[in-house]
Formats: C-alpha cells, sequence, structure tokens
C-alpha cells in the first residue's frame, strides 16, 4: 500500500525557473509561470533581500490576501527583527505588496514571524509567534476588519505549552475548528532544545481566542521527527478537512537540511497518522529554483472548493526564500500532485 501511496504522491521535480530582478526601483519580485500549471514565484525585496516566508493564505473580501515573513534590515534600527508581510491578488499568481505588521507590543520587541491567518464572523485572526527569544518565544493573537489593520490581544502572548517534553517553546502555529473548539498547532522543541515537534492546544470556538482560554490538549507531542527525511524536525502544521477526514501538511527538517513537505491524517485532531513515509514534495534537484528546499506549507482552499498548497523554496541555501503553489488534486479521498 505505501508503495502505491508513495507512486502517487511523489512528484517530479519543480521546473526549474529563472529569478531575474524587476529592477532597482522595485519593492517586490513575482514571476508567475504558465497558469496550466498552477506555479507561482514571488518574494518581498523590501528590506534588501529576496526573502518571503512562511506563507498563509485567505480569501477575504472579494480578494486573495497572503501572510508571510520578513527578515530584519539587519541595520541595527530599533525593534528591527522578522516582521509580517501582507500582499493581495485576485488571481493567486500575481501578487502585490499592501501592508506589513511591525511590532507593537514588547513581547514583539525582538521580532515576530510565521503567520496563520483563520477567518471567523468577518474578522481576521491572525495567529504568529514571537521570534529571537529561543525557548521564551510563544504564540500571539490579534485581529482585523479589513484584513490589513490588526488590533493586537492585550492578553499576548497567548500561548506557551508546558510538561517535562517541551522547553516551553511555541512556534509555528496552524489554527482550524474541530467540534466546538478551535485547536491551535504549534512546533516545540524538546529539553534540550534539539529536537523540534508538533504540540496542540484547543479554545472554545465562541472565546474570544485570550490567554485565558486555551488549554494544552496533550502531554506530549502528537507528531515528532521519526523518518530519516524529517531528520531532527517537525514545524510548520497547516490544515484542512477533506470529507471526513482532517489532513495536516507539515515540514520535515530544518532549513535547507533540505525541509520537505509531508502530510498526516487524523479524525479527532489529536491523534495523527503519516500519509507516507516519503515527503509529498521534495526539495527540487540541483539547478532548480528548491533545490535547497520545499518547506513550510500553507494548505488554502479556495471558494471554489479548490486546494492549493503553498510553500516556502530557494536554491541557496537561504540567502534568498521566494513562495510558490501547487494545485492538489483528490483522487480516492488521497492528496496527488501534479508532475512539475
Amino acid at each position: 500500500m505505501n508503495a502505491k501511496l508513495n507512486l502517487i504522491t511523489r512528484c517530479a521535480a519543480l521546473k526549474t525557473s529563472v529569478l531575474a530582478a524587476l529592477g532597482a526601483a522595485a519593492s517586490l519580485t513575482a514571476i508567475s509561470g504558465a497558469e496550466t500549471s498552477g506555479q507561482m514565484r514571488w518574494t518581498d525585496t523590501s528590506r534588501g533581500k529576496s526573502i518571503a516566508k512562511d506563507p498563509s493564505v485567505i480569501y477575504f473580501k472579494d480578494r486573495y490576501l497572503m501572510y508571510y515573513s520578513i527578515p530584519p534590515f539587519g541595520d541595527k534600527r530599533p525593534g528591527d527583527g522578522w516582521a509580517i508581510g501582507i500582499a493581495e491578488s485576485r488571481n493567486l499568481a500575481d501578487w502585490k505588496k499592501v501592508g506589513e505588521l511591525l511590532p507593537e507590543q514588547p513581547c514583539e520587541q525582538r521580532g515576530f514571524a510565521a503567520p496563520g491567518a483563520w477567518i471567523r464572523d468577518g474578522k481576521v485572526h491572525l495567529f504568529y509567534c514571537t521570534y529571537g527569544n529561543w525557548e521564551k518565544d510563544a504564540i500571539c493573537h490579534a485581529w482585523s476588519d479589513d484584513g490589513i489593520t490588526f488590533i493586537r490581544d492585550p492578553s499576548n502572548p497567548v500561548f506557551a505549552p508546558s510538561g517535562a517534553w517541551t522547553s516551553g517553546r511555541a512556534i509555528d502555529p496552524g489554527v482550524f475548528p474541530v467540534g466546538d473548539r478551535l485547536l491551535l498547532y504549534f512546533a516545540t522543541r524538546d529539553p534540550a532544545m534539539k529536537v523540534q515537534m508538533l504540540g496542540v492546544a484547543g479554545a472554545p470556538l465562541d472565546s474570544n481566542f485570550g490567554r485565558a482560554h486555551w488549554k494544552q490538549l496533550v502531554d506530549g507531542p502528537i507528531l515528532k521527527p521519526e523518518l530519516p527525511w524529517e531528520r531532527h524536525c517537525i514545524e510548520a502544521p497547516t490544515l484542512l478537512r477533506h470529507g471526513d477526514t482532517l489532513w495536516m501538511f507539515y515540514a520535515g527538517g530544518y532549513n535547507n537540511e533540505p525541509q520537505q513537505i509531508g502530510a498526516a491524517t487524523s479524525r479527532d485532531g489529536l491523534t495523527w497518522s503519516r500519509f507516507s513515509d516519503q515527503p509529498l514534495v521534495p526539495n527540487g534537484p540541483p539547478g532548480s529554483w528548491n533545490s535547497s528546499e520545499s518547506g513550510h506549507p500553507c494548505a488554502f482552499v479556495d471558494h471554489d472548493g479548490r486546494t492549493h498548497l503553498f510553500f516556502q523554496g530557494n536554491q541557496d541555501n537561504g540567502r534568498s526564500w521566494y513562495l510558490s503553489k501547487l494545485t492538489v488534486e483528490w483522487v480516492a479521498g488521497h492528496p496527488v500532485l501534479p508532475a512539475r
């Protein structure tokens, strides 16, 4: 059975793309591939580097919005650290930057990143993590009526894990409603800060998602690295429901080891089983745009029902990062990616 699934899910290498500059005056670089392939290549150069990471995509008020991580300027200015960029699109291929979230609260001063967006009752709820505090990094929350201007949760950070299995760190939030709870998936590390793994917490759907409402649901990892390609890291969980099955796409391996994308399934959101022992989206071959990694996925189900998988990649061991997407087809209840 695994061999059959591997044959279905293993994809040909992503086509080589030549990433060209669009001019010194441009703050963003975007290269769109043929729409028949569903590809796009996009990055943010507004901070002097071609880096956009950790995508999260929603459809809100007749446009697509993508939230992503942008790097520090690196010039020692006050409050310089990782932050969050916002881009919009009408077609999921051509993107334009429309905003940024910059540090406001004390917990954000060293940086924040890895946004996860979710819509409820006409508002965008954004979950993200502080970054730069090592084992003290934790999950934060903000909300917006327009998807651009956000109000910070006064109780930030709203969640960090506890127990002998974890260092107390929480990054890479991904949220998904299951029953009457909003489940919060996060990456944490073991007490030695060596192994990255996933945990889960929950808050009532009728709450304001502040700190007082989150409860850790499992005293231990729900998914930890076990396969050779996962090395010592599982992170960046993102979820969707297909039929009666919850699907989680996740990143295995630390950045550029290479990082690659795997999948797992669950019925209750707490107990997970791997879909395959091979990555669903591997890194590309030498010379391809994502030869260093295919990482940090975002599962997005469009308003027309189509499923897209956004992810980050690069070919220079992290000196740049671009965002791309693949369209997922469903065959016999399983995700199938096109030859690329």
